[in-house]
């Protein structure tokens, strides 16, 4: 009897033994949110060193590691040479031709967001050379993105919000949410996840708006896109002095007002779409 006992009580602590030595069951997205690394992509010219150096001198201040992402001339881009655009589909759907500086902006993009998937990173800040960095800008974008879900991207700048919508805020005090009216314009600063920019790499070909206008199309792209209201960060001097286009060239380019009904029709079409989706948006 005593035997018995023994044995059984040996037997029980090599059970507990060996369930101690079990791995303790862990959620991959937590263990992804423990491990994630959040890259800053810089778009930036050749001919643009002065706002690099800029960039890179705020970097070593903030402590910052920040990578160069060569932009894309349009200027030295023949019209034949454009990849992934019609000019016909863009005149119908914007009214007026495109602006070189236009296309290498979208250009620029779409090969920073196949560099941040190549990367293997979860996160990636990507933006312009004319946007000024600070010490803040990590942990409230990550603040941001935690706050809503799904394949996303979270615009930290734009030039207006009209009809804001909140849907969040975050654990950094922003207010994140979508706006009933737009373009809200600039793609001068936003945060995307690997989800989301794989599926931008497809949805925004071919061209057809200008890159700022096509990013905030949720409805369109089938990425989940929101904007805090509030800036996280501010534009530098540079802006000013864009590299893409002034409204001198922009009229250049506009045709007849009559042959421009059809961008009215499609503008208005999308501004309905833009109120559902920013209505349909649960808190």
């Amino acid at each position: 009897m005593l035997l018995s006992a023994r044995f059984l009580f040996e037997g029980v602590a090599v059970i507990l033994e060996q369930i101690n030595r079990i791995p303790p069951l862990i959620d991959p997205e937590i263990a992804d949110d423990a491990a994630q690394r959040v890259s800053i992509y810089v778009i930036n010219l050749d001919r643009s060193r002065d706002r690099w150096e800029r960039l890179c001198n705020q970097a070593v201040e903030y402590d910052l590691h920040i990578t160069r992402i060569p932009a894309v001339d349009g200027r030295i881009i023949a019209e034949a040479d454009r990849v992934d655009f019609y000019p016909h589909s863009f005149i119908y759907h914007n009214g007026r031709k495109l602006l070189p500086g236009e296309y290498g902006c979208y250009r620029s993009h779409l090969i920073a967001l196949e560099q941040f998937i190549a990367s293997g990173d979860k996160m990636a800040i990507i933006m312009e050379d004319d946007v000024e960095l600070n010490d803040k800008l990590i942990p409230r974008a990550i603040a941001a993105m935690e706050s809503v879900q799904g394949p996303r991207l979270v615009k930290l700048v734009n030039h207006r919000l009209v009809g804001f919508k909140p849907i969040c805020e975050t654990s950094e005090n922003d207010v994140v949410g979508r706006c009933m009216h737009g373009p809200q314009g600039s793609a001068a600063c936003y945060i995307v996840n690997r989800k989301a920019a794989k599926k931008l790499l497809t949805t925004l070909k071919p061209m057809l708006l200008p890159y700022d206008v096509a990013l905030e199309r949720g409805w369109s792209t089938g990425v989940e896109t929101f904007t805090t209201f509030e800036n996280l960060v501010d534009f530098s001097p540079h802006r000013a002095d864009t590299t893409i286009g002034k409204r001198v060239h922009y009229r250049a380019v506009k045709r007849h007002p009559m042959l421009r009904l059809t961008a009215h029709w499609f503008r208005t079409c999308d501004q309905l779409r833009r109120w559902h989706y920013a209505v349909k948006a649960k808190q």
